[in-house]
């Protein structure tokens, strides 16, 4: 059932939101704007003779709050004129039992209130189309020709289009607009305004004006600002403050590892001393070892010289 009456909704609301977008421009227009608002449904019912469908029930209901609905039997000239009676009976039962609200058409009004009260009761309109013309006397007409006779289409003997024609063109056309803009319309504008954050009255059910409404929602809207800028900035000095600890961490750790490799490298220094300080005493000692046995040296070549010169004076 959704997607069978569905697309007859959205199409409806697509409208509706036309309509509302030029509304809410700051430089509207609506006096040269092309209303395209749907004003009145037909609904096609089928001549079955018994009852309306779940289907049609359905649909009905779920379009009674956007368009004016005028329900309509169609091909009425399949069933008898008692049987039609009841079947117009029957249908609007079941329409006030299943709670579908159709358009009636106003009595308020003196000037039309009697003929409206007249055509109410005719209601569900039953009709026939056709568009062959059949000759009737001296004249043309639009007709249905059968073996067994013909169907004029505006011979209110035979069906009820020129009532319905009357009632949508002549009578309440004014009033099919106003319903849509004052009713339907209305609904889903307050919805849709809601949806966006206004509304048309306050907690106590009393009328709001759209500037009360739009100040009211852009106090909300710097309110929520500047809480989020708080928060932003909450977070950005938490961030930093962590950022700081980080890198306070990171520096001690640097600084331990700068300490830790400057004592390793006194420790290498101080070995590298001692070594040094070994060597020297080595090579001193060395040094000292040398020049004794240098001098031994001198000492035992001298001996061997002065030795043999005295052997040669001997001889």
């Amino acid at each position: 059932f959704y997607q069978l009456y569905q697309h007859i909704v959205d199409y409806i609301d697509t409208q509706f939101e036309s309509y509302l977008q030029e509304e809410l421009k700051i430089k509207r227009s609506l006096h040269n704007y092309h209303d395209s608002r749907i004003h009145a449904c037909l609904y096609f019912i089928a001549p079955s003779g018994h009852s309306l469908k779940s289907l049609d029930l359905v649909t009905m209901k779920k379009l009674d709050s956007k368009v004016n609905i005028i329900p309509v039997i169609a091909k009425a000239d399949t069933i008898s004129k008692s049987e039609l009676h009841k079947f117009k009976i029957k249908i609007m039962s079941e329409l006030v039992s299943n709670g579908v609200q159709i358009y009636q058409f106003p009595i308020d009004d003196e000037t039309v209130a009697k003929i409206n009260t007249a055509m109410n009761g005719h209601l569900p309109f039953a009709v026939v189309g056709s568009t062959e013309e059949v000759s009737i006397g001296n004249k043309m007409v639009k007709a249905r020709q059968y073996p067994w006779g013909v169907v004029q289409v505006e011979n209110e003997n035979h069906c009820d289009f020129v009532k319905l024609r009357e009632m949508l063109i002549c009578v309440n056309m004014e009033d099919l607009r106003e319903q849509t803009h004052t009713r339907h319309y209305e609904l889903y504008r307050r919805c849709k305004l809601e949806e966006m954050g206004f509304r048309d009255t306050d907690p106590e059910c009393k009328p709001v004006s759209l500037q009360q409404t739009y100040e009211e929602k852009r106090q909300e809207f710097v309110g929520e600002l500047q809480r989020r800028e708080e928060e932003m900035r909450q977070t950005f000095v938490q961030r930093v403050k962590e950022k700081e600890a980080e890198l306070k961490d990171a520096e001690r750790e640097l600084q331990g590892k700068f300490e830790q490799l400057k004592r390793m490298h006194a420790e290498e220094k101080s070995k590298l001393e001692e070594k040094r300080r070994s060597l020297e005493e080595e090579m001193s000692v060395f040094s000292k070892r040398k020049a004794a046995t240098e001098l031994l040296q001198a000492q035992a070549f001298n001996t061997s010289t002065n030795n043999k010169k005295d052997k040669d004076r001997k001889k």
